[in-house]
């Protein structure tokens, strides 16, 4: 019998761990897909055109040569815990 690793033993990762991850990170988060504006570097990044979906950006850097750029949108809320101290925590914002 021929034993050959599992995708989860090639990548170092458990199924168990990525159900584990992906129930503590269920926070749904709207990301926006934005090229760079034609006078961008990575050292000074500007933003340019916002595409709609990750396969547009794909195309549309390809096409360019460009990096393009997912965005996620964050605001800081309060959140008493509870020993009665505040915490601020992260809280995704919806796309308009």
């Amino acid at each position: 019998m021929e034993n050959t690793p599992t995708s989860a033993a090639v990548t170092g990762t458990s199924e168990t761990a990525k159900s584990r991850r992906s129930r503590r990170n269920e926070v749904e988060v709207d990301l926006r897909y934005l090229l760079p504006a034609s006078d961008s570097s990575t050292a000074a990044l500007k933003l340019g055109q916002e595409v709609a979906s990750e396969g547009e950006a794909l195309i549309q850097a390809f096409k360019s040569g460009q990096p393009f750029y997912t965005i996620a949108v964050w605001k800081a809320v309060p959140e008493v815990n509870g020993g009665g101290s505040p915490v601020i925590l992260k809280q995704a914002v919806a796309k308009d």
